[in-house]
This record gives structure tokens, C-alpha cells and sequence, in this order.
């Protein structure tokens, strides 16, 4: 065909085009040269919270207490720091000294009134082996200072701190830094300005009881679960958190119930409503409810007086039974 000759034209009457010849078109790589300035670096945004401490950094903690109630909370509230952990559980002083050979922890956070073997016999066992800072109810100066003696890090009332303060104290434990509440500084600071502690009658029945028979804690490495504390004798009474007395007898004729029992041992070691309700994790509502209950079962009207009747120094009205 001549080269002068035009396309023809298609059925619109537009002249048809061809393509117009293909040609190699250079190669592009995929993969992109590298850039040679340094990578930037985000800035911290001051909202974003700081990362997490790495689990071989966190301050283990093994929880002795009778009430699982306290125990659970007890584990929800250190557990919820980013620094903090809590290994294990104890019901009372043996399972205690079991775990803390066991886990090895940094601290352990010890009841006083527990059943089977309390935490004022556990307490030199414990010592040999992690720090011990107290933390109950039991508020008589006479076991402040014998929990001190034997080597407590700290004593630590129920109702007496916040749950900033507790975990500020696991912390200050772990580095040998004492936190006293309170009910136990002022034992702490009579002793100091007297020389002895407040004459105010021996430990309740069955605290410490085994001390005199108790070995010594045996060497970490050596240790075996449960033979540190072989010769131990059990209290004769049990926690008011868990439902037991460990004083007058007598209190079986009033039928208080487990939690009025409980309530009413704390009455009568001083704390107000507020202190049982956060001893206690209940309401303040439930408190007066509690003792309201516990008045009409003691025969009282006013909180002194149901305290007399509890601690049997009341006088007895004639043809009145408790």
C-alpha cells in the first residue's frame, strides 16, 4: 500500500487510528533504594500510659488471711498495679510458711487471727525468709509489739489506710521501710518513751502459744514444706473474721451468727462503722443493720453497753438472761 494513502474511515465516518507501534519500556525495581536519612523517632504522646514493668521485675506478694472475701481483694487491688503481684494465697499461718518457701516472694502480708497456726507463730518462720508487714484487725498493743519483736516489717490496721497507702507499704516493706497506722504507732511510740509495753494483760488465748516449743526456721536452702513449723500447736480460738472467738466463752448464749460475731469483735476493739464497713468490704448500711441485730441479741441500747456484755463485765440484771 502507497505510504500516502489515509486510514479508512469506520462506520461513524471518524478515520480508524492503529496503534501505534509497542516499544521495550526501561525496567523499574520493586524494591525501593533506601533512604539515607535515620528513621524518625515518635514522639511520646503524654496521655499514652508508661509500658507495663516486665513480669521477672514485679514485686511478688504472698496473701495470709482466713477470710477469702479479704484475700480476693486483697489480690484485685495489688494485682492491679503494673508493679506488683500476688503469687499466692494462705488461709492460715502454716499454709502461709508453705507457700513462702515455695514462691520465695518479696513480701508477705500476714493476719494475725487465723485458725490452726495463727500469724503471730508463723511470723518468726515467715521472717527468715521474706519480709512480713502485719496486716489485720487486731488492733491490742500488747500483739503490736509482739508482732514487732518477732520481726514484722510494718503493722497495718484494717480501716486505718487507704489502698494507696497499702500498696505504697508493700513497696516500702520490700525496701525495709516500716509503715505503722495509726493504733500501732502510738503502741510503737509508748514503748519508745517507757522503755516497756502497756501493761494490759498477756496475748489473747492462743496467740503465740507455740512459741516457746516452735523451732527455728530452718536455712532457705534446706527448708522443707511444713517441717519449720512441725511442733506448732493450733490456737484455741479462731478468727472473728472467720466466725471464731478467741475470748469469753459465754459469747455462745447470745446466738450471734458468724458475721455478728464479727462485727461485734471489731465494736469492740474501737472502730466505728466506717472501719468495719472497709474491714469488712460491706456497706455502712449493712454495719448498723448488723448492729442492730447484735444490740436486740445483747440486750443493749447504746454501743458501750454491748461491749460490756461482750466482754462479760457487765453487771447481770437479776431474772434477765443474756
Amino acid at each position: 500500500m502507497p505510504d500516502d494513502v489515509s486510514p479508512a474511515p469506520n462506520h461513524y465516518g471518524a478515520a480508524a487510528h492503529r496503534p501505534a507501534p509497542q516499544h521495550p519500556s526501561p525496567s523499574i525495581p520493586l524494591t525501593p533504594a533506601p533512604d539515607p536519612r535515620p528513621p524518625a523517632i515518635p514522639s511520646p504522646s503524654p496521655f499514652s500510659p508508661g509500658p507495663a514493668a516486665p513480669a521477672a521485675e514485679r514485686l511478688r506478694v504472698v496473701v495470709a488471711d482466713d477470710n477469702p472475701v479479704v484475700r480476693a481483694g486483697l489480690g484485685v487491688l495489688l494485682s492491679g498495679r503494673a508493679d506488683i503481684q500476688v503469687v499466692a494465697e494462705a488461709a492460715d499461718g502454716r499454709e502461709a510458711y508453705e507457700r513462702t518457701l515455695e514462691h520465695r516472694p518479696d513480701v508477705v502480708l500476714l493476719d494475725v487471727r487465723m485458725p490452726g497456726v495463727d500469724g503471730i507463730s508463723a511470723l518468726p518462720h515467715l521472717v527468715g525468709i521474706a519480709p512480713v508487714l502485719m496486716l489485720t484487725y487486731s488492733r491490742e498493743s500488747e500483739i503490736v509489739h509482739e508482732a514487732l519483736r518477732l520481726g514484722a516489717g510494718g503493722y497495718l490496721v484494717h480501716g486505718e489506710f487507704t489502698a494507696n497507702q497499702l500498696v505504697q507499704a508493700v513497696r516500702d516493706t520490700k525496701d525495709g521501710r516500716a509503715n505503722f497506722t495509726v493504733t500501732a504507732a502510738d503502741a510503737l511510740l509508748a514503748h519508745m518513751r517507757h522503755g516497756t509495753p502497756p501493761q494490759r494483760g498477756p496475748l489473747p488465748e492462743g496467740l503465740g502459744s507455740a512459741l516457746a516449743t516452735a523451732p527455728a526456721p530452718p536455712p532457705a536452702h534446706t527448708a522443707e514444706p511444713s517441717e519449720g513449723l512441725s511442733q506448732l500447736q493450733p490456737v484455741v480460738g479462731q478468727s472473728s473474721v472467720s466466725g471464731g472467738s478467741v475470748s469469753t466463752p459465754n459469747r455462745q448464749q447470745y446466738g450471734l451468727s458468724s458475721r455478728e460475731v464479727e462485727v461485734m469483735d471489731l465494736i469492740a476493739s474501737g472502730m466505728s462503722n466506717q472501719q468495719i464497713a472497709a474491714t469488712c468490704f460491706i456497706s455502712e448500711k449493712t454495719v448498723k443493720n448488723h448492729i442492730n441485730r447484735i444490740f436486740t441479741k445483747l440486750h443493749s441500747a447504746t454501743r458501750s453497753e454491748a461491749i460490756a456484755h461482750w466482754l462479760g463485765t457487765a453487771p447481770r440484771t437479776p431474772g434477765r438472761q443474756p
